[in-house]
């Protein structure tokens, strides 16, 4: 099946939400919530003709590596096929005991942004936070300060499109951070190509590792399952941090709290997850130029602080990082590729059963995205065992029908006060 337009992206269920395609062409689109599914751009009222630069850029419909990236002598030639282009893998953690406790693992993200602000002389950090009057919906900020980005610390599984406010990147007097999921970060860097100044004004691209995004439905579900009855009522919602990997914690009618371990609400939240999610190569943010994650690689000891891993996909990455350890911003403990693999010892599997997954999708009709520079046959005769192989096939066949992917779907926005 053949997609010509963000139109088709959307309806054919490859759209991941970033909200890029609103940032291009935003006289055509506009982004908002479709309940069920995430976030998604709706055609405006009186829509410009589509010029397809929005599709051009669009992370759902295609993912390409370089095919120079193999020249790069100092990229990790054995970590390539599998995990994508990688200069350094570390574990360590924010030097600030305040955002290294606020964040989901060990802070690094944030204390990367912090010190991108202050010592690098950037503008503010483009990222997600949780929205002032709705907590359990996402919304798009500039953070410019310590507080507001300790403020926004913490995971968000639900649905987010933090490229939208790529023009305030673009629009602004110097560079900026912009933090992502893959997807999101995938989508900044096509849009750095068509567009030079936001391209001069992007400082720094950092991605935190995914398994996937939520539907606003899944949220709504996990607060009818812990009985309360109104989202209307809650008035503050975090899904990990304070503490590692911390708790999911909500507070509703003011005097209120309920919580959840991250097992327990990731366990819950993960049925949610859009189908785009269940087909993408990239997990640990392989576009991006610092990407971070939990180094699950080993059991997280009860009341132990956080760490992150720490993975410098960039010659430019790698600078910001031994630079924010030099000043105060970062500690470092380990230096070690192995981490990684061993973080995340199932992505492997996962990337062979694309390639069944995406055979199938092509044999049954349904809209199929395109990936370059991945390897997945490799993985898939490698990493999957007989029954892994058969199963891959199965289920997607199942998914073909149940979902409906090889015939458009329709749905409606539901307004948000973010969505322009």
């Amino acid at each position: 099946m053949k997609v010509n337009s963000i139109e088709d992206v959307v309806k054919f269920q490859l759209c991941t939400g970033c909200g890029a395609c609103a940032y291009i062409e935003p006289s055509r689109y506009r982004m908002g919530d479709a309940i069920e599914y995430g976030r998604r751009p709706f055609l405006r009222s009186n829509p410009q003709p589509e010029t397809h630069e929005a599709l051009k850029i669009c992370p759902g419909l295609s993912l390409s590596h370089s095919k120079n990236i193999k020249e790069n002598k100092d990229i990790n030639k054995d970590l390539l096929g599998g995990w994508g282009p990688i200069f350094e893998v570390f574990e360590g953690y924010a030097a600030d005991d305040e955002i290294r406790f606020a964040g989901s693992s060990g802070g690094a993200a944030t204390a990367l942004a912090l010190f991108c602000l202050e010592q690098q002389d950037m503008n503010g950090v483009l990222h997600t936070g949780a929205k002032n009057d709705a907590p359990y919906l996402n919304e798009t900020v500039i953070s410019t300060s310590r507080k507001q980005l300790l403020e926004r610390t913490g995971s968000r599984y639900s649905p987010a499109s933090p490229a939208e406010g790529l023009s305030l990147i673009e629009n602004a007097k110097g560079k900026s951070v912009f933090i992502g999921k893959p997807c999101d970060v995938a989508a900044a860097q096509e849009s750095r190509k068509i567009r030079p100044t936001l391209d001069k004004n992007l400082g720094l691209v950092i991605s935190f590792f995914c398994a996937g995004t939520p539907s606003t439905k899944g949220v709504l579900d996990l607060f009818a399952e812990n009985d309360i009855e109104s989202s209307n009522s809650i008035t503050s919602l975090r899904f990990r941090g304070n503490g590692w990997p911390g708790m999911w914690n909500v507070k509703f009618n003011h005097n209120e709290e309920k919580q959840q371990t991250y097992e327990q609400s990731w366990g819950f939240l993960q049925k949610y997850r859009q189908w785009r999610c269940y087909i993408c190569p990239d997990h640990t943010g392989e576009f991006a130029d610092i990407a971070v994650g939990d180094p699950w690689y080993r059991k997280v000891e009860n009341g132990e602080l956080g760490k992150s891993l720490i993975v410098a996909r960039t010659k430019h990455g790698l600078d910001i990082i031994n630079s924010a350890v030099a000043s105060g911003y970062i500690v470092l403990e380990k230096n070690d590729p192995t981490l990684l693999p061993r973080s995340q010892p199932n992505l492997l599997t996962t990337r062979g059963a694309l390639w069944a997954r995406l055979v199938v999708l092509r044999i049954l009709g349904a809209a199929t995205p395109k990936y370059i520079g991945f390897e997945l046959f490799r993985y898939w005769a490698k990493n999957l065992t007989l029954k892994g192989k058969v199963q891959s096939i199965i289920g997607t066949v199942k998914r073909v029908y149940s979902k409906g992917l090889n015939k458009p779907s329709t749905f409606r926005s539901k307004k948000r006060t973010n969505s322009s």
